[in-house]
């Protein structure tokens, strides 16, 4: 790849072999520029998540934070995930005031399938509400329907 280029210098009637300064910095950059490549492919696969069929709306989205969002997850069995992790019902406010915390943000996203009871729901977004959890996100997805007059 690189090769190092030898100046001949002749000083006081003999030549001196010096080593060329010069850095050949191509070989860097192709390995940068594959490297940025991985990464913008790779980027979008990191946030999947739990899969689940949101609901449309026509909402617009809530400005992003400095640190990682607290999800709370229902997916359409109807079992609940915080952070990816599976948490009964008698333990879900305790774990998530665990969480918060150790946390500088008190908001919690949460993110339920459309095939979920409205109820179900409700009842969860309750107990958040009665453990003194009152900031709660409710995440959909865009281009639902306007409820314009």
């Amino acid at each position: 790849m690189g090769t190092s280029v030898v100046k001949r210098v002749r000083a006081k009637g003999r030549r001196r072999n010096l080593p060329m300064s010069e850095i050949n910095v191509t070989p860097f950059v192709d390995v940068m520029l594959v490297l940025l490549i991985i990464f913008m492919v790779a980027a979008p696969l990191m946030t999947a998540g739990v899969p689940l069929n949101l609901p449309q709306t026509a909402a617009n989205a809530v400005p992003t934070e400095q640190e990682e969002p607290l999800v709370l997850s229902i997916p359409a069995q109807g079992s609940m995930l915080v952070m990816e992790q599976p948490v009964e019902d008698s333990q879900l406010v305790a774990r998530l005031r665990a969480i918060l915390a150790e946390r500088q943000s008190a908001r919690v996203f949460l993110r339920a399938d459309g095939s979920i009871p409205y109820a179900r729901v409700v009842q969860i977004m309750g107990a958040l509400n009665a453990a003194g959890i009152t900031d709660i996100v409710l995440v959909t997805e865009t281009g639902g329907p306007r409820m314009d007059g």
